[in-house]
């Protein structure tokens, strides 16, 4: 069938449906020409090719009548190949649509999909003339039917959230009550007996390792590994196909729909920093043959090669209005039409990097905070990269929170025994106001974590004392080399019952810290069954039972132990305060609103250089207006010995009497006993007492 191509319009990027034909609109500012290619329902058959016609600006447009949705198409761009210029157009290379919603077919790791023949000696200087059609995906006609504008619920408050992160494939393949047909599924993500799971740990929200469309790195194919994490993004608008169940399509939005209904939120991992196409050796896929100088930072004076402020090979140029503009699009689409609830931004110092470097006030950030349609959603930086000046930990603007690694760091540290750790702790527990008391942020800027997916599990960190990647095929030399982490005598599994009770012990203290401090508590999908990646902790690459959670062989007991933690951060609002505190006179009572102390009762001594245990005690933030205060006072005891130790308690309120409300000993013989003279507490362990009245109700 002949089609006949019209102006159309660029007012929409992407290829809209209007019920009679298709209008077309593509980006690109240094194209001569750009054409529209149709393929035969199978993907197979390219069967007509159509120059756009006009070209708005830099948006190419054009309209098609009749197409319908379910087409499938893909672009050639046509311009000056010359690298050394930072231009790389290959019009043999058949391109994605930066704004399709839907991809068909896969990519292949063949030499076609280069735009230069890698067997030449000039190598990516030189220019490749075979077609990549048949190697790489097609993008889709949508039918804006099933993107309608979805209701987004109002979402749990920063200071009530504990965020889950998971990943789609490996929280579920393995799980026995989720349907086999729905494992490893957005479908079956959403089941009863996942959503079940996290009601009965607490969550509030699950962030979602990258779920855009993504691609294999050719390095992992060779090995017969592939990109299991997911970051790896080809395609910002488009679910990642691989994780699709009996729904298709619509088990995304289905997801979230039951998530919501449970009273979780989703939040989305999202990569915006760098795409699947790699350094100046990777494929032609759609960004770089589309406008390789406009969509990437090229290095100055040598636009051959890309600025790599990533690790991945290339930075995504978000200081182009037109770049920018796709990937806010990208955002209000996911909020909009997929009923997400925020985002985490992987290395979001790129993001936030200008010419001149990282500017907390940029173009990025700027539009984010503006942006009407995402004013509700929880915004997340991973903040660090490894560009210049890559480390900015608490220097994102108010409305973001942030990854805190140091707060990671600290808590291995300090239960692992380290010298001056004790000091560090005790910042940490207070949401580290050091680095984010500024600007009008609130203590829930901070994401607290002990393990993510990006390094040791939280059992591997009691089980090894250094990494263990072979199986990443990369000769033990990627991952992180300092992990802070303690075998407790022997490095891996072992039958000793004093290794293993000591290890589960101090599992329980690293997860009863994280839930005792200020700011927002982030869990590994896995840590409360126990998980361990037998010390691989870098698995980017491993889709196998390694990551996968082994719910056959769950730690109940460690299940239930979450369970009671985030129960008691829950009853008790002075765990989990919005405002820093900061030792201030409260004008209701006169106490401050935090106060430490040893022992012996005495002001803790932080200059002591012998300082391994302490004690705190919580109130309400002295910047609160008393008749909103709330009255939840709280005495937290860190014992780091492996002794017992008896320790004075503050006095009282009239009336009023300290009782044990936790304790992460493990097993009832070592649970703290509260007597006139204080509490004993056994070691090592954290417990927390409250206050009750006489009578003994709470």
């Amino acid at each position: 069938m002949a089609h006949a191509i019209t102006s159309g319009s660029p007012a929409r990027l992407g290829a809209q449906f209007d019920g009679e034909g298709v209008n077309f609109a593509i980006f690109s500012a240094h194209a001569s020409k750009i054409e529209l290619c149709l393929f035969s329902p199978d993907g197979h058959r390219e069967t007509t090719r159509l120059a756009l016609p006009e070209r708005t600006g830099d948006i190419w447009h054009g309209y098609v009548t009749g197409l319908q949705p379910g087409t499938l198409y893909g672009y050639r761009a046509h311009g000056v190949y010359a690298p050394e210029r930072g231009h790389r157009f290959n019009p043999n290379k058949l391109l994605l649509d930066p704004y399709t919603r839907e991809l068909r077919g896969a990519w292949r790791n063949d030499p076609a999909t280069l735009g230069y023949d890698r067997s030449s000696s000039a190598e990516d200087l030189s220019f490749d003339s075979r077609d990549s059609a048949p190697f790489v995906p097609r993008s889709v006609i949508s039918d804006p039917v099933i993107f309608a504008a979805c209701a987004r619920p109002s979402g749990t408050p920063w200071d009530e959230t504990l965020i889950y992160e998971a990943h789609v494939k490996g929280l579920t393949q393995r799980h026995p009550d989720v349907a086999e047909g729905l494992r490893g599924t957005y479908d079956g993500l959403a089941s009863d007996a996942v959503i079940d799971h996290l009601h009965r740990i607490g969550v509030t929200a699950i962030e979602l390792m990258p779920v855009h469309a993504l691609i294999n790195d050719g390095f992992l194919l060779e090995k017969g590994l592939t990109n299991y994490w997911g970051y790896n993004t080809i395609g910002f608008f488009a679910p990642e196909p691989r994780y699709f169940g009996p729904a298709g399509f619509a088990g995304f939005r289905q997801m979230v729909e039951r998530f919501h209904a449970a009273g979780i939120e989703v939040l989305l991992d999202v990569v915006y920093n760098h795409t699947a196409e790699g350094d100046h050796r990777g494929p032609t896929l759609s960004f770089r043959g589309l406008d390789n100088a406009s969509y990437y930072r090229l290095l100055s004076g040598q636009p051959r090669y890309y600025v790599n402020d990533t690790g991945t090979g290339n930075t995504v140029n978000v200081s182009h209005p037109h770049v920018l503009r796709m990937v806010m699009d990208s955002l209000r689409f996911w909020v909009e039409c997929m009923g997400v609830d925020g985002f985490r931004f992987d290395l979001a110092t790129t993001l936030a990097r200008e010419d001149h470097g990282f500017d907390a006030h940029g173009g990025f950030l700027d539009a984010l905070r503006q942006d009407p349609v995402l004013a509700g959603t929880k915004l997340i930086a991973e903040p660090w990269d490894i560009g210049p000046g890559g480390y900015r930990l608490g220097q994102f603007p108010p409305k973001f929170a942030e990854w805190n690694d140091a707060y990671r760091d600290t808590v291995r540290r300090f239960w692992r025994g380290d010298v001056h750790s004790a000091q560090e702790l005790g910042a940490r527990l207070l949401g580290s106001a050091g680095e984010f008391d500024r600007g009008g942020r609130r203590a829930w800027s901070s994401v607290n974590f002990i393990a993510a997916h990006d390094g040791f599990t939280l059992a591997d960190i009691t089980r090894y004392s250094r990494r263990h990647n072979e199986a990443n095929g990369e000769s033990n030399q990627d991952g992180h080399h300092a992990n802070y982490s303690d075998n407790c005598g022997v490095e891996g599994p072992t039958t000793d019952p004093e290794i293993a009770t000591r290890r589960v012990q101090r599992q329980r203290n690293m997860l009863a810290t994280l839930f005792v401090s200020q700011g927002t508590p982030m869990l590994l999908s896995g840590d409360e069954l126990g998980q361990s990646q037998k010390g691989n902790n870098n698995a980017y690459c491993q889709d196998n039972e390694l990551t996968w959670l082994d719910w056959p062989e769950a730690d109940v007991e460690m299940t239930a132990f979450v369970a009671e933690l985030t129960a008691l951060r829950k009853r008790h609002p002075a765990l989990r305060q919005s405002r820093f505190l900061h030792a201030a006179l409260r004008p209701k009572d006169g106490l401050p609103d935090v106060e430490w102390s040893d022992f012996d009762g005495h002001p803790l001594n932080w200059r002591d250089p012998g300082l391994s245990s302490f004690c705190v005690t919580l109130r309400g933030s002295a910047e609160i207006a008393t008749h909103l205060q709330s009255d939840d006072v709280v005495f937290v005891v860190f014992n780091r010995s492996d002794a017992a130790a008896q320790v004075r308690c503050p006095p009282a309120p009239a009336g009023r009497a300290w009782v044990c409300a936790f304790d992460s000993t493990l097993g009832e013989d070592g649970q703290a006993v509260v007597s006139a003279d204080g509490v004993t507490v056994s070691g090592p362990s954290v417990v927390l007492l409250t206050l009750t009245d006489a009578a003994g109700s709470a």
